[in-house]
């Protein structure tokens, strides 16, 4: 941790304001987690950075057993850490999506977010062909089929930047970018201020105004503690590019969930990988290239 004030100390001087049991309890309410009495230990677990191993098995514990409370489903939280020599990208071919959004909702399924209201970290934006205009973009089309005469589609989500502006706004160092090239949240550490959401230019952030509502059947039950654990109220969530899956040599939901083969995803660092073939050899740009983010999200066309 830095000098930057830790949440601990944040959270006090907002507790201190006020008095009585009632407001201590009403301090601790967006910090439980999940259903039950509040927290305690999750209101003073460290910082991600600096739990030791046996503090990070204690606080995984502690967070499959109020799953398993809350939903009655066993769900497993791994913590599977970056690879040497890897920084993930992802590429998404413009001229072959063709919007059904199938990627969003292999997203949501995958990430264990909120069904109602529905919570999706991909946003699928459809436009007129000739241009890419995100004034006019429309995001809520509903036609009976895809794509339409005139239309292109471009998927929006978390573009795991190198400069990425929601990690300097944030006043508690809850988010940061993990060597990988990932941009990750620690969702026990979150206070959900929102300034994050606020600094995204690609509207990738998504914030819980109440509990998320998923059905036990629903939920997927292999998680990872950065990644798509079940989430309190009150909290920032993103697109992480599902490091449990990627870290075990997997692909993204949404990449698998694609049926036109529109996207493609891999390591920076390997010559040899499609991400570098595709950066290499096609006609790549980034998405408001202007604010100097520097994404880890690329389009292209084939031709």
């Amino acid at each position: 941790m830095s000098d930057a004030t830790t949440r601990r100390d944040f959270l006090k001087g907002g507790v201190a304001v006020v008095a009585g049991v009632a407001s201590v309890a009403a301090a601790l309410e967006p910090l439980r987690g999940l259903d039950g009495p509040p927290d305690v230990d999750a209101w003073l677990q460290s910082h991600y950075h600096e739990m030791t191993p046996d503090e990070k098995a204690a606080a995984i514990a502690r967070l499959e057993a109020a799953a398993k409370a809350e939903f009655g489903v066993d769900i497993t939280i791994s913590d599977p850490q970056p690879e040497a020599k890897t920084k993930f990208a992802y590429a998404l071919n413009l001229g072959v999506c063709v919007g059904c959004r199938k990627c969003a909702y292999a997203c949501e399924a995958e990430n264990n977010t909120s069904r109602a209201p529905g919570k999706q970290y991909i946003r699928v934006l459809e436009m007129n062909k000739g241009g890419i205009d995100l004034e006019s973009a429309n995001h809520h089309y509903d036609p009976e089929q895809v794509p339409q005469a005139g239309k292109f589609y471009m998927p929006v989500q978390c573009h795991q930047c190198d400069h990425p502006p929601c990690v300097k706004v944030c006043p508690v160092e809850a988010t940061w970018k993990e060597p990988d090239g990932i941009v990750v949240v620690d969702y026990d550490w979150c206070i959900g201020c929102r300034y994050c959401e606020a600094a995204c230019p690609y509207w990738a952030r998504r914030f819980n105004f109440e509990k998320p509502v998923i059905k036990p059947e629903e939920i997927n039950p292999k998680t990872g503690y950065l990644s798509n654990r079940p989430r309190p109220a009150g909290v920032m969530e993103k697109c992480t590019f599902c490091l449990h899956r990627t870290r075990e040599g997997r692909y993204p939901a949404c990449l698998e969930a694609c049926p036109t083969g529109a996207r493609a995803f891999g390591n920076l660092h390997d010559p040899k990988s499609e991400i570098r073939y595709i950066l290499e050899h096609k006609r790549v740009f980034v998405l408001k290239e202007e604010v100097g983010t520097l994404p880890n999200f690329f389009y292209y066309f084939d031709v």
